[in-house]
């Protein structure tokens, strides 16, 4: 197919399933009205804008308007990865409804995910802006990167992400200037470099991957798990040390103090048993935990 391209695609998910209520505020997605999401990718260098809206809890409308189908079928399918629509946490479901830790907020949310973006270079260069910071700071941050280094949709206004050769040229000052800290500026630069020059394959070996980024200064292992889970869906993974499960479990191991903190080593010992279903545990801890259940 050539020239411009519209697709449409109507999907069931194989499991209960609700688009995101809560829409990041880092600039990338849009809320429309009616609850359709909203956004521009660029899969093939040129802009795509996607939408999604959910009719019916079992019916899923995507929509591409791109240069030519390849581009559209692409950026579609990118977006279901984001959205999880395909995803089956049945097995899931059917395991831990009764689980004590998190089996209240499964039977409350059987349509959780865990949290994706679009792209894994996306989900590395906005973990690095959300280290050892709120999220409200840290989505002024990204949304001050997507204004200055995202690829804009002149049709729309839209903005994507930053790529990884727009970061690699950009000078640690000026992202310092964004409110980043002086060293994690530093750190998204070098990640951007070796992402953009070949030498870290986001979606290739992973190990090796993640071995080339750890010696980056800077690049932890929250860093890599949020990689992991959000870019590139390993469920197998936890990021241990967000507060949120410090917290959540620090609470569950200390009988509901709301002052206790957990390790990253007590909260991987105790979401280990989840098994390749560790992610999504982890985000049933975390949304129990912001409704108050009962430790």
């Amino acid at each position: 197919m050539t020239g411009p391209a519209t697709l449409r695609l109507e999907l069931t998910p194989p499991a209960p399933f609700r688009l995101p209520h809560f829409v990041g505020r880092d600039g990338v997605v849009r809320r429309r009205p009616g609850g359709v999401l909203e956004r521009v990718l660029h899969p093939f260098g040129e802009p795509v804008v996607v939408r999604a809206a959910q009719p019916a809890p079992d019916r899923v409308v995507l929509g591409a308007w791109a240069p030519d189908g390849p581009a559209a079928a692409r950026a579609l399918e990118r977006t279901r990865f984001f959205l999880g629509v395909d995803e089956d946490p049945r097995p899931f479901l059917r395991e831990y409804g009764r689980d004590p830790l998190i089996g209240a907020s499964v039977r409350r949310r059987p349509w959780l995910r865990a949290h994706r973006r679009a792209d894994p270079f996306e989900a590395l260069a906005f973990a690095i802006c959300e280290q050892l910071i709120d999220y409200e700071r840290a989505a002024a941050i990204e949304r001050r990167l997507v204004a200055r280094f995202g690829r804009r949709c002149a049709r729309t206004g839209l903005r994507d992400a930053p790529v990884a050769a727009a970061l690699a040229d950009a000078a640690p000052a000026q992202l310092e200037s964004f409110d980043l800290a002086p060293a994690r500026a530093i750190t998204l630069v070098r990640a951007a470099r070796e992402v953009a020059r070949g030498r870290v394959e986001l979606e290739g070996d992973g190990e090796r991957a993640e071995r080339r980024l750890a010696a980056i200064p800077g690049i932890g292992t929250w860093t890599l798990d949020v990689l992991a889970i959000s870019g590139l869906g390993r469920l197998d993974r936890v990021a241990a040390g967000d507060l949120g499960l410090l917290k959540a479990v620090g609470r569950w191991l200390g009988g509901g103090d709301p002052a206790a903190r957990a390790t990253e080593s007590q909260v991987r010992e105790l979401l280990a048993p989840y098994g390749g279903w560790r992610a999504l545990a982890g985000a049933h801890l975390l949304a129990g935990a912001l409704t108050g259940p009962a430790y």
